[in-house]
């Protein structure tokens, strides 16, 4: 019987994880990954400050997929198969030992996200991986179970297997629609908001945490995220912000990132606890201003930017606090309006919603459903995680998935 051939094309996490796996669980097989940069592992390099953020110790498949604003409930029976105590397991094998942070995330006790790309690469090469980088492939074409790809060099190289696992470029959203599928568009995910308050810019640096944030966009149901958020020179960031532009990517693209977002700064105490911490304030300090006297644990530049967003004068005494002063106060506490108008980016995480769609591919192998041999991995597909590891956990997943099922000479 002829030699199995597998290609996997694209160098990055679920690339290497499915060629490896394919590798290692069929030795026979020849395995080799196409990635079209100089150098492969790029965005594993830089990713989470440059400390790699490998996964999250989120260890119950429905708990897991919670963090997914798309693909969650086809990686439900995935990661019962592979899961972050699965890839916590595949690197201590290989001499790599993780730590949990107190949010969850998890890195590599080194700090270094060399320490990932070096095992992954060690690995790959151990297995008996081809890895051929600085090799862009230009078409794909499919003929009687094989595929035949044509790279930019002019040169040809055929497969049995191939594993898509291109990241969300349009080129990897190229060859799958040729080889049959539908490509969900993609759009950002995982961004900041641009907020035009030049007061509120002013308090950059500061961070809260928890506050609660909601978006508000007309004729649509509000996504709320409780979580740190962060001014910036550009207006709004941190985990709360991150995680409402993943779950509303689709609907902030739709209406051109303009958009209401309402902050509760102070989401352990309700409306009527603030009201009476305020008259409390104004019993017990009634001759103190109201701008310097914080009755919350809350940074006093915030306190005194909401306070004049309030209307309440710098030198206003806690004794003259009007009600009507008292409930714009409240207001902006627990209720404050912001007017989003654009988006930044997200420096540690390059992540687009879209891709293949998932009713197209079989999640217990990453088999395409439309064409016989062909598998899919990573970002490629329609699937996205909020900021935490959960991104990488999915390529992990996906890419084990495909090489397990791509090592066996059976289409079936």
């Amino acid at each position: 019987m002829a030699k199995l051939r597998v290609v996997v094309v694209g160098g990055g996490a679920a690339g290497f994880f499915g060629a490896i796996a394919c590798a290692e669980a069929n030795p026979d097989a020849e395995v080799v990954l196409l990635e079209a940069g100089q150098q492969v592992l790029s965005k594993v390099r830089i990713s989470g400050g440059g400390r790699c953020n490998v996964t999250h110790a989120c260890f119950e498949p429905a708990s897991l997929v919670q963090h997914y604003p798309r693909g969650g409930k086809a990686l439900r029976g995935a990661f019962t198969r592979f899961q972050p105590r699965n890839t916590v397991d595949w690197f201590t094998q290989r001499g790599v030992k993780l730590k949990t942070e107190a949010d969850g995330r998890m890195f590599p006790v080194t700090d270094d996200s060399e320490t990932i790309v070096h095992c992954l690469i060690q690995a790959a090469k151990t297995a008996g991986v081809q890895i051929q980088s600085g090799t862009p492939v230009v078409k794909v074409v499919q003929s009687e179970n094989r595929f035949t790809l044509t790279l930019k060099s002019g040169e040809s190289i055929t497969a049995d297997r191939l594993l898509l696992a291109t990241g969300s470029s349009p080129q990897g959203h190229r060859f799958a629609k040729t080889l049959g599928h539908s490509i969900v568009p993609p759009v950002p995910s995982l961004f900041t908001f641009t907020v035009p308050d030049a007061q509120l810019r002013e308090l950059a640096g500061i961070a809260i945490e928890p506050a609660q944030a909601k978006l508000i966009v007309p004729n649509e149901k509000p996504l709320e995220q409780t979580g740190a958020i962060l001014i910036t020179h550009w207006g709004l960031s941190g985990p709360a912000i991150l995680k409402l532009s993943a779950w509303g990517a689709r609907l902030l693209h739709d209406r051109r990132y303009q958009a209401t977002l309402q902050v509760n700064w102070l989401p352990q105490k309700n409306a009527e606890q603030v009201r009476q911490t305020l008259h409390q304030m104004k019993t017990d300090h009634g001759k103190r201003s109201i701008a310097s006297d914080i009755g919350f644990a809350l940074p006093r530049r915030l306190w005194q930017y909401m306070v004049a967003r309030s209307g309440i004068a710098e030198g206003d005494r806690w004794a003259g606090l009007s009600k009507s002063a008292m409930n714009r106060l409240i207001q902006e506490l627990t209720q404050g309006q912001f007017t989003i108008q654009g988006k930044g980016v997200f420096k540690d995480e390059f992540v687009t919603c879209g891709g293949v769609s998932l009713k197209e591919v079989d999640f217990k192998t990453m088999a395409s459903r439309h064409c016989p041999g062909l598998y899919f991995a990573g970002e490629i597909l329609d699937i996205d995680g909020v900021t935490g590891g959960f991104n990488f956990q999915s390529a992990w997943t996906t890419g084990w998935l495909a090489g397990q099922a791509m090592a066996t000479n059976s289409l079936g």
